[in-house]
């Protein structure tokens, strides 16, 4: 029998999601503490590979699993088992067939910038002091719907079958003292997000023109986009799924 785990954490202290050799990473925290509960070893399959620092505000992952599970005292020994920036939210059972990370049909990120230095928001955002052209950051991302081949965004020496992606929202709002870039894309290349986001803080400072973007995504050249912004202002904030994944009987 297959489960989703529906979760959230703080990405600090984490060397990103996927487990490594020489690092903590939250994919391994889960793990572990899964085992502990099933009195078996068990690996889990997460809907995406967050980098180190990033934090996510929902993500799944699945398991297997060949007896039947108390979903909510599942939830309640994992918590209690995991760190305390480590949250399990849900447990349930899916389709024997669903995969957390291929057969999620859409993902969406935010990225906040602390437009005001501020002593308990240093972990959470990135703070900027150049004041920013919301307008026309919000012009030059306009072009990236649309826009099918993102490989300038990409990360170096990334082994992807496509650089294409089907991005639906890139927007920047204005939220008390941070501004926030809202993403939501089908999928995301490697450091895809950061690399947009830097871009686009390269035109709100009149680097560059909001109409820079189409020749930087026409180059597919990674030195032709801005710089990748800190990890720590990214957080995944829904991961979503086709109904037929609960259709498991």
């Amino acid at each position: 029998m297959r489960y989703f785990i529906e979760l959230s954490y703080n990405g600090k202290a984490y060397h990103g999601w996927q487990i490594q050799p020489n690092a903590i990473s939250v994919q391994e925290v889960v793990e572990k503490a899964l085992s502990v509960v099933l009195k078996k070893e068990m690996s889990i399959v997460g809907a995406g590979r967050t980098d180190a620092g990033v934090h996510a505000k929902q993500i799944f992952a699945h398991f297997d699993c060949e007896t039947e599970i108390n979903c909510s005292e599942l939830v309640y020994k994992l918590n209690a088992l995991t760190a305390k920036d480590v949250a399990i939210h849900n447990v349930f059972r899916v389709h024997e067939e669903a995969h957390a990370r291929f057969h999620a049909t859409a993902r969406s990120y935010v990225y906040r910038i602390s437009t005001k230095k501020d002593a308990f928001n240093t972990d959470f955002a990135y703070y900027f002091k150049p004041e920013l052209d919301v307008a026309a950051m919000n012009l030059a991302a306009k072009h990236l719907i649309g826009f099918k081949d993102f490989q300038c965004f990409s990360k170096s020496n990334t082994d992807v079958f496509t650089y294409n992606c089907d991005l639906r929202v890139a927007e920047w709002e204005i939220f008390e003292n941070e501004i926030h870039f809202h993403i939501t894309a089908d999928r995301f290349l490697r450091n895809m997000v950061r690399a947009i986001v830097g871009t686009l803080i390269n035109v709100g400072i009149g680097k560059l023109k909001p109409e820079d973007i189409l020749t930087i995504l026409e180059s597919k050249n990674r030195a032709e986009a801005g710089y990748s912004v800190p990890a720590h202002g990214l957080y995944l904030t829904k991961v979503v799924y086709p109904e037929t994944i609960n259709n498991y009987e």
